[in-house]
């Protein structure tokens, strides 16, 4: 038997592998077959050869496709794999990622072109961008439905949706019945949560938090929807310590806990301009922290070592600005 294993620390991945012969003609036989592999999400392993994840329901499909190519004159053979032999492991992976990451680059060129409408403030309320938006967030959920193998561009379009969210959303007013409860000078030994794969706004927050707040702060990545009721949530919608009006969540905790140092101020504009783009704070290394930190995810799939690494970068982004406020 064969086996096929992506990395020591993860479990086996078997594999399913359709071997399809469409005759000539009719061509749009051929043409359906195409169509319906590409919706099915599955991978060319070579021509005539795609992949799926051994599961019931990819299983249930491919059978599906086989009964249809075999009652249209066709061939079709369906093959559990579990190894591909002289095939490294590194090799299988990105021939597994490839597609849905060229899906992804896609997906967010056109993000990025509704970012550079959305600077201009008229364009957000427009209708058109507002159609396009409403199609992007539609192609988004299809080619993360046929995402089996978790492709690294993934990261990059879910922080582009995030930015678009935070330039659409309306600031929410104030009142005083809603004034901050949390005394964020008081808190400490305390678990907190944010979303996972933390970028920008959420490992500044973290480190923020770690190195002035809570030195014993303790880090949980879950969905919102399961935040632990014992942590404290921040840059998640609808929480205390996220985004407030135009600033992002590393402002929030800065003004909540009181800070009045001028390299926090400072980093605190490199952070907002990084993560919004907005343009409010023309910093020059906002752009090198961005790309550093989606390295890093690209890098590793566990988010806390993600979060380790980007908070010792950030570490460092403050003892520079501290050198450069004492020369």
């Amino acid at each position: 038997m064969m086996k096929l294993v992506f990395h020591e620390r993860m479990e086996p991945a078997p594999l399913l592998l359709l071997l399809v012969g469409v005759p000539p003609t009719p061509s749009s036989l051929r043409v359906r077959v195409w169509r319906r592999l590409r919706s099915l999400g599955a991978v060319p392993l070579k021509r005539s050869a795609y992949l799926l994840p051994d599961t019931p329901e990819r299983y249930e499909d491919f059978q599906w496709l086989v009964q249809e190519i075999q009652r249209e004159g066709g061939d079709a053979t369906l093959i559990r794999v579990q190894q591909i032999e002289n095939v490294s492991q590194d090799d299988v992976l990105r021939l597994l990622h490839e597609p849905r990451d060229l899906d992804y680059r896609q997906l967010a060129a056109r993000y990025r072109k509704v970012l550079k409408k959305l600077e201009q403030k008229s364009s957000a309320k427009s209708p058109r961008v507002q159609e396009e938006l409403a199609r992007l967030a539609k192609d988004h959920q299809r080619i993360r439905d046929v995402d089996f193998f978790g492709a690294p561009g993934g990261a990059e379009v879910r922080r582009l949706e995030e930015v678009v969210a935070m330039r659409t959303r309306r600031p929410e007013p104030v009142r005083r019945e809603d004034r901050p409860t949390l005394d964020l000078t008081k808190l400490q030994s305390r678990r907190w949560v944010t979303r996972p794969r933390p970028h920008i706004d959420r490992i500044a927050s973290a480190w923020l938090i770690k190195r002035f707040i809570d030195p014993d702060a303790q880090f949980v990545f879950a969905p919102p929807a399961e935040f632990p009721r014992d942590a404290i949530p921040f840059d998640a919608p609808g929480v205390e310590l996220s985004h407030q009006g135009e600033d992002c969540t590393f402002e929030t905790l800065l003004k909540r806990a009181r800070l009045r140092d001028r390299r926090l101020v400072r980093l605190a504009e490199v952070v907002h301009e990084a993560d919004l783009r907005d343009g409010k704070y023309p910093r020059e290394e906002a752009r090198g922290i961005d790309v550093a930190v989606r390295a890093l995810l690209a890098a590793s799939a566990d988010d806390h070592q993600v979060l380790a690494q980007g908070m010792a970068l950030f570490e460092g982004l403050y003892a520079t600005t501290s050198r450069r406020g004492a020369s």
